[in-house]
């Protein structure tokens, strides 16, 4: 039984060591990652552009666009790396890095969602009250609060989570550092880093409860339109928004919830991925993708450059 030190090498198990499957799982993630990155970039690049998206809601949709390109970025990359070049070591400091990043940009988001829910609540509901309510200083002072209580909870994590020796094998099964892969480590109970979990559940449950309450209002006000086709667009939109919202929340409350077995199964390590790699993958396509002034701005984007090389 041998403590881990600032020198020490972790073990990132992944999903499997049996070769083919480990290039099929670098392959599939790579292509995942290209298109969560082309995805967030187009749609950072396309509201810095066009004038017109300069607006509260799109203000919003950059910061999460941004967001879900470093998250994707702090995880999949090194797990591709690990499984193309069969070589599946961090370094302690490696590990307590995506463990601070993870926490910080994930409790981030899920702030920034519950944020953006606020944003469309007081448009669909309150809308004569909306510049008032959601003027330019407003929305930054959001964004800020919410990168705030990310900075805070990784801060808590990390420190609680490395505040324990750990000793033992240093094989994490999982495709990243993961912190109930990481309590599994330790020499003792470590009773500071529940004590965090449990604040950082609360927070989780309350920013989705609000998000929840936000739909609710927003839903009862669409059904009062007179118009079928504003109706088909804002289900169409909040719909799947709530959606990811929920697979996002409700897949991290099970992996830091339930009891972790010794050698975890195929299911633990893919509810990894749907709060790690289907969020960033999928909020480009539900948020902004699919949108009309999303869809004018490419189309300006697209025109511009023809004319360019013309």
């Amino acid at each position: 039984m041998n403590n881990f030190t600032s020198g020490s090498t972790f073990f990132l198990m992944g999903f499997t060591d049996i070769r083919e499957i480990q290039i099929l799982h670098a392959v599939f993630f790579l292509l995942i990652y290209l298109a969560a990155l082309f995805g967030n970039l187009l749609i950072i690049t396309l509201i810095t552009k066009d004038h017109c998206l300069h607006t509260p809601m799109y203000f919003f949709l950059k910061n999460l666009s941004f967001l879900d390109l470093c998250l994707i970025s702090i995880t999949v990359p090194k797990s591709i790396m690990n499984s193309l070049m069969n070589h599946n070591s961090i370094s302690f400091f490696g590990c307590v890095s995506q463990v601070f990043f993870f926490f910080l940009l994930a409790t981030t988001e899920v702030a920034l969602l519950t944020v953006m829910s606020y944003d469309r609540y007081v448009a669909i509901c309150l809308p004569l009250r909306y510049d008032v309510i959601m003027s330019h200083r407003s929305c930054v002072e959001m964004a800020a609060s919410s990168w705030l209580s990310g900075g805070l909870n990784a801060i808590l994590h990390t420190a609680s989570t490395f505040s324990i020796p750990m000793c033992g094998s240093p094989e994490v099964h999982q495709f990243f550092c993961d912190v109930p892969q990481l309590l599994s480590l330790t020499c003792s109970f470590n009773m500071g880093e529940l004590v965090v979990i449990g604040i950082s559940l609360v927070f989780d449950f309350g920013c989705f409860v609000f998000i929840a309450i936000s739909y609710i209002h927003i839903f009862s006000t669409v059904l009062k339109l007179s118009s079928r086709e504003s109706r088909s667009k804002a289900f169409s939109t909040c719909l799947p928004h709530l959606l990811v919202v929920t697979l996002f929340l409700s897949s991290g409350f099970f992996a830091y919830l339930h009891s972790l077995p010794k050698s975890p199964s195929l299911l633990d390590l893919l509810i990894s991925v749907f709060y790690t790699v289907v969020p960033p993958t999928m909020n480009p396509l539900i948020y902004s993708l699919r949108n009309k002034d999303m869809k004018i701005a490419l189309g300006k984007l697209r025109k511009a450059r023809y004319f360019q090389s013309n």
